[in-house]
């Protein structure tokens, strides 16, 4: 099993066609043909386990609303574990992230959020409800969306608690030093350079040096930074390796790094190489990108791209 903490998000998708513009104001009109609504932020990472087959527990919070409800439906749906997704009382609502898409492409997104830090009693609760679930799991993957799930404190608590697992962190630059002591983080070039205060050029040689920072700065055993056409670099604590984008057409990248994470603590949980886990999860990126909204990657389809 692979538990999944963090910022629950509902990705909704509100999709249709153009074909004028306002006689209100110099905007497209967008005729609805339909509405989905989809898992998102850390629960995507839950989906993208899903796919892969990978036994998985949510914990985090939602508010005590239709979305929140609509967040516990949808988890059991996929066989995950979710006791550990408290509701919040105190008029923090769900976070609901709203895109308009009209022939592939994005129009406009509007959020609904709290992103204030949850009290420390609600950490206590959620640390709880892991450590019920920690003698089932071979990873847990920390999944920050700096929305007021993984304050710094409650990072640092995770990580001395999570010794001996597989620690993946998704993160974000605000939290870098809280960081210390994970297994791996995945991020991004442009918040990876952010967590180094280095510029984000996008060359083998300058990535290599982020990563190389990364790895000694925070004492992990692994950094994988993706970097967007130039596929990805991972650093095992040895050597380099700048891996080419595999990806052909690029509709959306939204998602596309819980699907990186999902499917490289799934690999390293049963046994793959670094290399091969990178190497797997750059596969699965591309297939992710050549869909529209928050999407998925099976094994199937890893396979065959």
């Amino acid at each position: 099993m692979i538990l999944v903490i963090g910022d629950i998000i509902v990705d909704e998708f509100v999709l249709g066609d153009v074909s004028r513009i306002s006689p209100e104001a110099p905007v497209p009109v967008v005729h609805v043909e339909k509405v989905e609504r989809r898992l998102g932020g850390s629960a995507n990472v839950i989906r993208n386990l899903h796919a892969l087959e990978q036994s998985s527990a949510m914990f985090g919070a939602v508010g005590d609303d239709e979305p929140g409800i609509w967040v516990h439906n949808r988890l059991a749906e996929l066989n995950a574990a979710h006791e550990g997704v408290i509701t919040k009382k105190n008029g923090r609502p769900t976070a609901i992230k709203t895109r308009v898409i009209a022939r592939h492409q994005q129009v406009v997104r509007f959020d609904k959020e709290w992103a204030m830090p949850l009290h420390e009693d609600m950490h206590a609760v959620l640390l709880q409800h892991l450590k019920n679930k920690l003698s089932d799991a071979k990873a847990v993957i920390l999944s920050d969306y700096a929305k007021g799930v993984l304050t710094p404190n409650f990072l640092k608590q995770l990580i001395a608690e999570l010794h001996g697992k597989i620690i993946a962190i998704d993160p974000k630059p605000a939290h870098t030093d809280a960081y210390k002591g994970a297994t791996f983080i995945t991020p991004n070039l442009h918040e990876a350079a952010a967590m180094t205060n280095m510029d984000s050029i996008n060359e083998d040689v300058h990535v290599e040096s982020i990563a190389r920072k990364l790895h000694a700065d925070l004492a992990l055993q692994y950094v994988l930074i993706t970097r967007s056409e130039r596929g990805m670099t991972l650093f095992d604590g040895h050597v380099c390796h700048h891996i080419p984008t595999a990806a052909r057409d690029v509709f959306d990248v939204t998602g596309a790094g819980d699907t990186v994470i999902a499917v490289f603590t799934t690999c390293l949980s049963r046994g793959d190489s670094p290399l091969l886990a990178a190497q797997t999860a750059n596969k699965a990126a591309g297939v992710v990108v050549s869909k529209v909204g928050t999407a998925t990657a099976s094994w199937q389809e890893i396979k065959a791209f």
